[in-house]
């Protein structure tokens, strides 16, 4: 037994105790094959998973290091049961690799025969795969790539990709960092990424992941396709790119609902790339239109279903993912990990936080109780509407406008799901702009630059807002419904407020809750994301605020 910071558990769970002087170097030791999954103020949980795992082997650590790292900090004994579970589950990366035959072209190689013969006789595997050339070796059509790498994780066996990338179309691309420079771990990301060829890179909201995507490009030198959330945060890529690169107006593309232009560089939305017509998708074209050499996946945590699919074509493209949490709510992170790469990079929002690149945040829940009435229209609603009529009521009206009132030098955002809601808090609050998916790209634009300007200190937004939107000094936020108790949309939302201040102040998030409902309980699966990361909520009764004590 040692004084170590880490106590290693036979469930696969580490804690991790915060205040011992050795914790920092720990996580940096176990960061690259732990999953967080709670940071409160004491004592962080991680947990080892295979995923986990093979994302390290991935990214060239190898089950060695893990041990080393396991048993340097513990401060009991290792289970020997867990050292060797770990052992085999990093062993099983890599015994299949997809390669390039200088004869054949595409095929998988196994360094072990036996789990080849094991994968040949898997039924949704073997039509993926052509004929044997030796004992150890089996074609794959290249367009089977991707599907067959999905397949190889989902039996276990998840296959290297060593089949390499084509260039693509060059074209030339430089960072314009003459009045700015790369932050260290922007530097970092882009090195594991590369280095790698195609993966995810993980980073806070407000952070800088569009530089990050700035400066893979100019590692490319080549043609490039990013695709983004929505047409607002499509143009905020492209002031980027005009600001920090060499791109031009004319060398940069609009692929969206208003404008299909193709250009060495092209932004396009999900939204207009899964639109169909008469069952088709017509504009996944779009991915074949030129020879790309890198695509760019913009919150590739919310990859749909179509870009799936059309991804796992595109296996010989570099693919950069860009997110602030992996956390799927369909449970795809696998699909993320073989269609798009593994994890290469990773940065914890406080670390971040503590270096000063987004600011510090308070979160706060504010309880509401509702009123007799509105107690027994919930209380007798069908079951599909509770979580509305709960997140809905007018109770919360009074509530929001005291929250406002308590930062009348701040930027405040007001975020909510239902839009007569919104349109009612609007009112409310003496018609304030409201941002809703009819609202016009053109007015969307007026509002966010009015509200980035000062000239408008108060907007509420839908959850067109949720994603990639850029306001500096918005400095509270205050969330009064959701899309049920998703924790990615809790962690974006948060995210719209941690821009750092010209001033250095604090950020405010405010989450109000109506008692005893549905409402309360998701809040509570919201927030764990959030807790996970070390941000801890104060619970407010709304009646403090409404008359403080």
């Amino acid at each position: 037994m040692t004084d170590g910071p880490l106590i290693v558990q036979s469930d696969k769970t580490l804690l991790l105790e915060v205040d011992h002087p050795m914790a920092g170097e720990a996580r940096a030791a176990i960061a690259p094959f732990a999953e967080l999954e709670r940071s409160p103020e004491h004592v962080h949980t991680y947990r080892l998973t295979p995923l986990g795992l093979w994302n390290a082997r991935a990214a060239g650590h190898d089950a060695e290091q893990v041990v080393d790292a396991l048993v340097r900090f513990s401060r009991y004994t290792v289970p020997h049961a867990l050292l060797v579970d770990v052992a085999d589950t990093m062993d099983r990366y890599g015994r299949l690799q997809l390669a390039k035959h200088p004869v054949h072209g595409l095929v998988l190689i196994a360094l072990d025969r036996a789990v080849l013969e094991e994968i040949l006789r898997q039924k949704k595997i073997t039509p993926m795969l052509g004929d044997r050339v030796d004992a150890d070796t089996v074609l794959v059509h290249p367009s089977e790539r991707g599907r067959l790498k999905q397949a190889l994780l989902k039996v276990g066996w998840p296959a290297e990709d060593l089949a390499g990338y084509v260039d693509g179309e060059a074209h030339a691309i430089e960072l314009d960092n003459s009045e700015w420079a790369l932050r260290d771990y922007q530097q970092q990301a882009v090195d594991s990424f590369w280095a790698g060829g195609s993966g995810v890179v993980v980073l806070p909201c407000g952070a800088g992941k569009t530089l990050v995507g700035a400066a893979a490009m100019a590692r490319a030198q080549a043609t490039t396709l990013i695709l983004v959330t929505n047409t607002v945060s499509g143009r905020q890529w492209k002031r980027e790119l005009l600001a920090r690169t060499s791109l031009t107006e004319e060398e940069i593309g609009e692929y969206s609902g208003e404008k299909k232009e193709i250009r060495p560089v092209t932004i396009a939305t999900y939204q207009v790339m899964t639109t169909r017509r008469k069952g088709e998708y017509r504009h996944l074209e779009l991915f074949d239109s030129r020879d790309w050499g890198l695509i760019v996946y913009d919150e590739v945590h919310l990859l749909p279903a179509p870009i799936f699919r059309l991804t796992a074509d595109l296996q010989s493209r570099r693919r950069l993912g860009l997110t602030a949490t992996l956390v799927r709510e369909d449970g795809r992170e696998g699909d993320v990990f073989s269609l798009i790469g593994p994890k290469r990079f990773d940065a914890p929002w406080k670390d971040i936080e503590n270096q000063g690149w987004i600011a510090p945040a308070e979160c706060s829940e504010v309880r509401v109780t509702l009123t007799d009435a509105e107690r027994m229209t919930y209380a007798t609603a069908e079951p599909e509407d509770k979580y509305k009529i709960a997140a809905t009521v007018r109770t919360k009206l009074p509530v929001i406008e005291a929250i406002i009132n308590r930062h009348p030098d701040d930027q405040v955002l007001v975020i909510g799901a239902y839009l007569d809601q919104l349109e009612e808090i609007g009112h409310h609050l003496g018609d304030i702009p409201i941002i809703q998916g009819s609202t016009t790209n053109k007015e969307r634009e007026r509002l966010y630059d009015s509200f980035r300007s000062g000239e408008t200190r108060v907007l509420v937004v839908s959850k067109v807002a949720n994603f990639s939107i850029d306001l500096p000094e918005a400095a509270v936020a205050i969330q009064i419904s959701g899309t049920f108790g998703s924790r990615q949309e809790e962690a974006q939302r948060l995210g719209r407020v941690l821009r750092p201040k010209h001033d250095k102040r604090q950020a405010h998030f405010y989450t109000v809750v109506s008692r005893d409902t549905l409402d309360s309980e998701y809040a509570a699966h919201r927030q764990r994301f959030l807790a996970e990361l070390g941000y801890a909520y104060t619970i407010v009764d709304a009646d403090d605020l409404l008359r403080p004590l």
